[in-house]
């Protein structure tokens, strides 16, 4: 006989998620009903931690914890706008803009540190923490320090955005029509990401290896799959989706990028980090955190232009703040069993 209860339970399960959609739908509700400027800004300044925490989902869940996302969007984002650069802002080669050369490029560099990650993670067994640690740090003086020597300035040259694209007639809708037909192209890269995750994860083998391999790693070598080949695959995608995002938030709302301080980034990786633990995991929640906080992100840069006495520190500090209350506010996240834990293959 089936539970009466059961529904009730899995309700719960996913309260998290339900709470992350419902506070993110209030906030874009809030948005349509003042500025179409405010709903663009959220969307692009959704895209870094949207993609990242998709990037640290596939890491985490495989049972490697990376920490160092923050340093992949910042060595994605300053390689894209270098690149950019060096090709020429506004040009084209072989008939595609040097921008998407850009892009190619803040992948590829993410890519690679998110693989030397891996190797030092997984072959070495270095303290997962510790080297996420060491990552970001390395990013965080890396970048600023290249800046220096080509620009003698921590701060790039500006190569200006992405262009919009624009579908014909869906564009024309009202309410959604600007907002979602007539964006730039990262935006539907962050929107592909999701749903990718999303199948990966629900409809895959892959997608299930990985899973296993953050929870019963001993299970899944038993029925004959490689983990570390499923942690590395995981790792490397976690640096493939975090270069998009960091790239592609660069070229398509930045233009430039900042060395100073916490970088251009400004933390949107440790926040990315919250938002998947946010939603346990899950790739829509973590879509909907990233709405979330991206909407706080736009409303305390409207305050700042608003000019309002209040010190611009503290007006900077409203997402972040928020996000912590939410996530003391709705509860612990359930960390898969093996994550952090290093593995090798016949172990008992």
């Amino acid at each position: 006989m089936r539970n009466p209860f059961s529904g009730v339970r899995a309700l719960y399960a996913r309260r998290p998620i339900l709470v992350i959609l419902a506070a993110a739908i209030a906030v874009l509700f809030v948005l349509w009903a003042t500025s179409p400027g405010w709903q663009a800004a959220t969307l692009r300044l959704a895209v870094p931690i949207a993609l990242a925490a998709i990037g640290g989902i596939f890491a985490e869940k495989s049972g490697v914890i990376n920490i160092g996302i923050e340093g992949l969007l910042i060595v994605s984002a300053f390689s894209s706008i270098i690149v950019t650069h060096w090709l020429g802002a506004g040009e084209s080669t072989f008939a595609i803009s040097h921008h998407w050369w850009g892009l190619l490029a803040g992948v590829l560099v993410s890519t690679l540190f998110a693989f030397l990650f891996a190797v030092v993670c997984i072959e070495f067994k270095a303290d997962q923490i510790i080297a996420g640690l060491a990552l970001w740090l390395i990013a965080l003086g890396l970048a600023p320090f290249i800046s220096q020597i080509i620009f003698n300035s921590p701060n790039t040259a500006g190569v200006g955005r992405f262009e919009n694209v624009t579908i014909p007639l869906l564009s024309d809708l009202p309410l959604t029509g600007h907002l979602l037909f007539d964006t730039p192209p990262q935006v539907y890269i962050m929107l592909g990401a999701i749903a990718v995750g999303w199948y990966v994860f629900n409809r895959t083998s892959f997608g299930r290896w990985v899973v296993a391999s953050g929870e019963n790693p001993k299970a899944l070598d038993t029925a004959g799959v490689d983990v570390r080949k499923v942690r590395y695959a995981a790792v490397i995608l976690s640096g493939v989706f975090a270069g998009l995002g960091g790239a592609g938030f660069a070229l398509g709302y930045l233009e430039t990028f900042a060395g100073g301080g916490d970088t251009a980034m400004q933390g949107r990786g440790f926040i990315a980090i919250a938002t998947y633990l946010l939603a346990n995991y899950h790739p829509i929640g973590a879509l909907g955190g990233a709405f979330l906080f991206a909407g706080l992100d736009a409303f305390q840069i409207r305050l700042q232009a608003a000019g309002y006495a209040v010190p611009t520190e503290l007006i900077r500090t409203v997402p972040h703040m928020t996000v912590i209350v939410v996530l003391v506010l709705i509860g612990r996240t359930r960390l898969p069993e093996a994550a952090g834990e290093n593995y090798e293959s016949g172990e008992d």
